[in-house]
């Protein structure tokens, strides 16, 4: 029902993290579920082709490097045009502690290789977030 809301008023771009590998999910996203998200992102993407749509994954919560290519696979097989790859960093003692903090040319590793798979727009380092520089990205995937 939603998909078909977003449907008849469609945002410039679609947007829904994963934020973690599927090993982690069940600790770092409880409740939610790895394959829907893919679903939910493809079949918005089938409805309203025009339209971009992204999702973005935290860095630093123990998934390994293989791991996050492995998804970013996933990703773009599912139909995702525009990916951010960002550092988790732990916003109160209430939250997932950083597991580790991730090198600037990890990152850029995975934003070469995000764009050798067909990405449009790869935004990755440690300080990006889903929403940086999102008209740029926007434009990136639209052009």
């Amino acid at each position: 029902v939603a998909l078909d809301i977003l449907g008849q008023s469609p945002p410039d771009v679609f947007n829904h993290n994963l934020e973690t590998v599927p090993r982690l999910y069940r600790r770092v996203r409880p409740g939610a579920d790895y394959e829907h998200s893919l679903s939910l992102l493809q079949q918005f993407g089938d409805r309203c082709t025009p339209i971009p749509t992204k999702s973005g994954l935290m860095l630093g919560l123990g998934e390994s490097i293989e791991e996050v290519e492995v998804v970013m696979n996933d990703l773009y097989l599912h139909g995702v045009q525009i990916l951010t790859l960002g550092q988790y960093l732990q916003p109160s003692l209430h939250h997932l502690p950083v597991e580790r903090y991730v090198a600037p040319a990890e990152f850029e590793k995975l934003r070469v290789s995000g764009e050798k798979m067909g990405f449009t727009h790869v935004a990755s380092g440690p300080m990006v977030r889903s929403s940086y520089h999102a008209d740029q990205q926007a434009r990136a995937a639209t052009a």
